[in-house]
């Protein structure tokens, strides 16, 4: 990005790297379809096709799978949407695989067929996001999103040690992780009285919306401080909208991933920190939980990975392995 005349020190919070919880995996009996080496095929189904999230938890979980022998097959809807990734789960439980690794893309949606699946006897692993309740889930491996936003919230708060008004720039309401990342970010910023907190802005994981509805936003409020974009999406928006207005110097984005976009983003000075997961990692862990149970191993229900926030101060040293990939 350009210079960070207005990046003030945030090297505390790039320590702020919560250390991923080791998964194991396992429970209950083993289901779905195996050859006679017990080669295990297992399912990923991504929430959203062509993310680098998503594309970088594939890396992980492909890594783990040639490492421990076993067969992973890779598929997602072309949106971030149920009503597109349900026909894809339905499709592979009637194949019968050995295990599912899934992102669900809604919390009640979701939940009926990833249920139904359970009680086909195939193992269900969610990765990322969660349903209502995961149950029938033989491991569920995410993020520590509360704690995500509670730092975005950090982050911001640096830069703008006067306080001012901030907005959350999200996707949808209904997806556990972002629910998560605005309600960490939410009891951080209303226990600040020197910030004004204007609310959620959905922009439907669409890019162009984000930015439509920044433009919107800054229009109605130019004295608009600081935004939190939840995830990829939202801070690509979000950066172009703030762009749009001239307003790179003044608005200090905090955005919640770091997909190559978002971190040439971070470099030309439009987005001031992002808080990077660890995709890879919850896949490799995924396969893990799933071969585990598979084999009638025990399991550690849930696992939380860690974070780091990333930086100008650090994106080319102790940050760089933490940006995510386009592919594998």
């Amino acid at each position: 990005m350009k210079s960070k005349r207005h990046l003030v020190s945030l090297a505390a919070l790039s320590a702020v790297a919560v250390l991923s919880l080791s998964a194991c995996a396992g429970g209950g009996s083993t289901g779905g379809s195996t050859n006679a080496s017990g080669n295990y095929n297992i399912s990923f189904i991504q929430g959203v096709a062509g993310d680098e999230f998503y594309i970088s938890m594939q890396c992980g979980a492909e890594a783990e799978a040639k490492k421990l022998g076993v067969t992973l097959n890779t598929q997602g809807p072309a949106k971030f949407d149920p009503t597109l990734q349900k026909p894809i789960v339905d499709s592979v439980v009637a194949s019968n695989p050995s295990a599912i690794l899934v992102a669900p893309t809604d919390v009640t949606a979701m939940q009926a067929p990833l249920k139904a699946a359970a009680s086909a006897g195939i193992k269900v692993v969610l990765v990322d996001t969660t349903v209502d309740d995961p149950s029938f889930a033989t491991a569920s491996i995410a993020s520590d999103n509360t704690g995500g936003g509670k730092s975005a919230f950090d982050a911001i708060k640096q830069l703008n040690p006067n306080g001012g008004k901030v907005l959350i720039m999200a996707t949808d309401p209904g997806i556990s992780t972002t629910d998560a990342r605005i309600a960490g970010f939410e009891e951080s910023i209303k226990a600040d009285s020197s910030f004004n907190y204007i609310g959620v802005q959905y922009s439907h994981n669409d890019p162009a919306e984000a930015a439509r509805l920044m433009t919107a936003a800054l229009a109605k409020d130019p004295d608009i401080v600081g935004v939190f974009a939840t995830n990829t999406f939202a801070a690509e928006g979000t950066a172009t909208g703030v762009r749009q207005a001239g307003k790179q110097d003044t608005v200090k984005i905090a955005g919640f991933d770091a997909g190559p976009a978002q971190v040439q983003d971070l470099r030309d000075g439009t987005i001031s920190a992002l808080v990077a997961q660890q995709p890879a990692l919850i896949g490799a862990d995924g396969v893990d939980a799933a071969v585990a149970a598979l084999k009638g191993e025990t399991v550690t229900k849930n696992t939380q990975t860690g974070f780091q926030v990333l930086t100008l101060e650090n994106i080319d040293t102790t940050g760089k392995d933490y940006v995510y990939k386009s592919s594998c």
